[in-house]
């Protein structure tokens, strides 16, 4: 969702972005990093708390993710910006689901997919209702809820239990640093950062065969 408090990139320095990096318009952007669409600047809407995920750990993320992107089906729930699903495309995604429960957002986030020409589709609605949905599996899933909601938990839940991951799906979950939780079983912590207030982790799906 990608609504934050600032917070310290991976080398420890605070981020030097607002949380609305503004344009002359009075509206913030979004940068893509990396990948076809690499340099692009996209509209966001003045929301409250509504920031893409600082370059710096993103580009953390992807080198993480680099072999784990190409022609792969991408969830993006909690979307806000959409700044995760949106640089999984830019880097090779055949395909990405945004799911953002904010109508203006998901309005500006379907205008900004529309501009790149790429392969994105919006799903306006709660997480919760969403994953209550006839299920479809994904290939890498993000997942970046509102602090101190106690969501993580019970997305993580309901993604493995309601069929929605590939036998080897990747998952990044980003949380607040201090929630303890623990994710279902057949994940793998893979990868993690600390940045300030967030805590990211990176699991892969241990499939049965594995």
């Amino acid at each position: 969702m990608n609504r934050r408090r600032p917070r310290r990139v991976p080398d420890g320095t605070r981020s030097r972005q607002p949380p609305h990096a503004t344009s002359r318009g009075g509206r913030g952007q979004l940068r893509l990093i990396g990948g076809e669409f690499r340099r692009r600047k996209l509209p966001i809407p003045d929301s409250p708390g509504l920031r893409p995920t600082p370059d710096r750990v993103r580009e953390t993320l992807f080198n993480w993710l680099a072999l784990d992107i190409g022609g792969r089906r991408v969830l993006d729930l909690y979307a806000g910006t959409g700044a995760l699903g949106l640089e999984a495309l830019s880097r090779g995604a055949s395909q990405t689901t945004f799911v953002e429960s904010t109508a203006p957002v998901a309005k500006a986030l379907e205008a900004n997919i529309a501009t790149l020409g790429a392969a994105g589709h919006v799903v306006v609605a709660p997480v919760e209702r969403f994953l209550a949905t006839p299920p479809s599996r994904f290939d890498l899933v993000f997942l970046d809820p509102p602090f101190r909601q106690g969501l993580a938990a019970k997305t993580c839940l309901d993604l493995e239990l309601g069929d929605w991951l590939a036998p080897d799906a990747v998952i990044y979950v980003e949380t607040e640093h201090e929630l303890a939780w623990s994710p279902p079983a057949p994940w793998r912590l893979h990868r993690e950062i600390v940045a300030g207030d967030s805590h990211g982790r990176l699991f892969r799906r241990q499939s049965e065969a594995g």
